[in-house]
């Protein structure tokens, strides 16, 4: 008698702890629904960033390639005339000074902006008081947020006429306007990430470096910027998009007309030629089309340089 009434306080007792309606189990089992729901929720986002990718990828191969089937690859690269409307001796195609006129913009404009930028933000994250790093750090921000077209307002007006003054130009409207101008325009990219990523390199590397009897600037520029390279890098990249895909500002201040780049002479972008002959271009034709062509190869073009970078990053930190 008494073991049957200790099987039945066990079973009583099994009963109540495995009760899938006691309020533990009831309250896990309400966190690991919110938990699976919230996972899904971050796999569709991360679903909605791709597929946006690669609908835009899919649409400028599907809507470039017919003009560049059409024209020919190497006269649609290669060549030196853009002239789609002539009806003299028959429209042209060659977007090769769109390009070299792409590459040495924005060539000028990190080769200016990059050890700028990099001074500004070790600057900023090692060595400015407080204070005077908090003003520094709002005008930058405030940099970031002027408009694209208020800066080719400033340049049109102030940085054009100077230009032409300067060097005795018939117009100032040149490749080196247009170089100046996206300087300033990457600086709060660089700036912004590159100082992010040297507060992000441990306070133990300075101090076993000032320990070995190094001073101040030589472990500024010989271990804290090279533990931040990848940061440095990735601003570096925010630098290129910045300046590669610019339009607005460009337009006002680099004379658009598609000739070879000079750094004197009136030039015309990648970007600036798809807005200039969007406006002229005909829906479904040829003009129309290599503008879509246009779009694609400077996609690619950004595209080949985040890759050649981040295979740079990657083999650094191999060696």
């Amino acid at each position: 008698m008494d073991s049957d009434a200790i099987l039945t306080a066990v079973n009583a007792v099994e009963s109540i702890t495995n009760s899938p309606h006691t309020p533990e189990r009831s309250s896990y089992r309400a966190r690991k629904t919110v938990e699976q729901i919230v996972h899904l929720i971050f796999l569709l986002c991360g679903i909605v960033a791709v597929g946006f990718v690669l609908c835009i990828s899919v649409y400028l191969v599907i809507s470039g390639l017919p003009a560049i089937r059409e024209i020919g690859l190497t006269k649609f690269l290669f060549g030196k005339v853009w002239a789609p409307t002539n009806a003299t001796t028959g429209p042209q195609f060659g977007i090769l000074p769109f390009i070299l006129t792409s590459v040495y913009g924005t060539a000028g404009a990190l080769l200016l902006g990059v050890p700028v930028g990099l001074m500004t933000a070790i600057f900023l994250a090692k060595a400015a008081p407080p204070r005077l790093a908090a003003v520094i750090r709002t005008a930058v921000q405030l940099l970031a947020g002027i408009p694209s077209v208020v800066y080719g307002l400033v340049g049109m007006i102030v940085l054009v006429p100077a230009i032409r003054r300067a060097f005795g130009l018939g117009s100032g409207a040149c490749l080196l306007a247009a170089i100046l101008v996206l300087t300033v325009m990457v600086l709060p990219s660089i700036i912004n990430v590159a100082e992010t990523a040297l507060q992000a390199v441990p306070r133990e590397y300075e101090e076993a470096s000032l320990a070995l009897g190094a001073t101040e600037t030589e472990t500024y520029f010989r271990v804290s910027l090279p533990a931040a390279r990848s940061g440095v890098a990735a601003a570096v990249v925010l630098g290129v998009g910045r300046a590669i895909g610019e339009a607005m500002a460009i337009i006002m201040v680099a004379g658009n007309v598609a000739n070879m780049p000079g750094l004197f002479t009136s030039v015309r972008f990648l970007t600036t030629g798809i807005i200039s002959g969007m406006s002229d271009a005909a829906v479904g034709s040829l003009y129309q089309q290599a503008l879509f062509s246009i779009g694609l190869v400077l996609f690619l073009f950004i595209m080949l340089i985040n890759v050649l970078l981040n295979v740079c990053i990657k083999r650094r930190k191999e060696d």
